[in-house]
């Protein structure tokens, strides 16, 4: 009990973090949303490679990169997860700082929706009836925003979609959270340098070139990226994947609030309809999978 308690603690504060994450974004945004990314990516491999040495997790990082080396189909499965996280951030911070917060907050909501469709599609996953009836209300939901806006959600489906595909390759490749995400940066981080490099090479950066608050602001992207991923890690390990899956949803919350609360977005009678649609799809479906759990432990005590 006392595990699950501390669990749950490490994946609240996870996603509480995760949460707050576009009043950290909005303080950058004088900077291009590439070169966040692209220092996003240095720091956060130079963040993740530190805690890794410092748990002395260095001779097991190397064997995880032998152990890949050896399967070229995980190999470069993984290569494909890094370059799909990196797009997932570059979506996010970009619709952050140009004033689409409610939009990456839908994006989110609709994530796990989307990776049960991959887990039919690709582990040959079967859906409960009320999961199906989830299904229905949610893509209600996206139509009508579909309509309202005139246009598909794209920026919202990219962010889901990138994401749920990211976790996809994840669960085939079984790999330490923080080591995981180390060498997922160190993948990318060499185009990240050479972008870098390039960018100062035109006068076009801002690291070093405007004030001390945007620098630690910089390098710090590095932390906001590897810690509550390392207490989310944490958190998953004590406790059921459903109450995990329930969870997830603080995230997406807190963004919508700030969206509208703090920087005024819009949030008309037509988006709260189609969230509504979601939300009911999601408590739909979170409820179909306690129930599912607790069936399972009446009949394997």
């Amino acid at each position: 009990m006392q595990t699950e308690k501390s669990g749950v603690l490490w994946a609240v504060g996870s996603y509480l973090i995760w949460g707050i994450m576009p009043i950290y974004w909005k303080n950058l945004e004088h900077v291009s949303s590439t070169e966040i990314i692209i220092s996003r990516i240095i720091w956060a491999f130079v963040m993740t490679l530190l805690l890794v040495l410092m748990i002395k997790g260095g001779r097991h990082l190397i064997e995880d990169i032998q152990r890949l080396w050896k399967s070229q189909r995980d190999f470069w499965l993984l290569f494909l997860a890094s370059v799909l996280v990196s797009g997932n951030w570059f979506i996010y911070i970009w619709a952050v700082n140009h004033d689409y917060i409610v939009q990456a907050s839908l994006g989110y909501y609709m994530n796990p929706l989307i990776s049960v469709l991959l887990g039919i599609f690709f582990l040959k996953e079967k859906l409960s009836r009320a999961q199906q009836i989830a299904f229905l209300l949610a893509t209600i939901g996206v139509t009508i925003l579909t309509i309202s806006y005139g246009q598909f959600p794209w920026l919202a489906f990219s962010l889901a979609a990138t994401f749920a595909i990211y976790g996809l390759i994840k669960k085939r490749i079984q790999l330490d959270a923080l080591r995981g995400l180390t060498i997922e940066t160190f993948f990318i981080m060499p185009f990240a340098v050479i972008y870098y490099m390039w960018l100062f090479m035109g006068d076009s950066v801002v690291f070093l070139q405007a004030d001390i608050k945007t620098d630690i602001l910089l390098v710090l992207t590095g932390v906001a990226t590897a810690l509550p991923l390392v207490m989310y890690a944490k958190g998953v390990q004590r406790i059921p994947l459903y109450m995990a899956g329930f969870l997830q949803y603080i995230a997406p919350t807190m963004m919508l609030f700030i969206g509208v609360v703090i920087y005024k977005e819009s949030f008309e009678k037509i988006d709260l309809l189609s969230f509504s649609f979601i939300w009911v799809a999601l408590l739909l479906f979170t409820a179909s999978k306690v129930l599912e759990v607790m069936k399972m432990k009446k009949s394997h005590p």
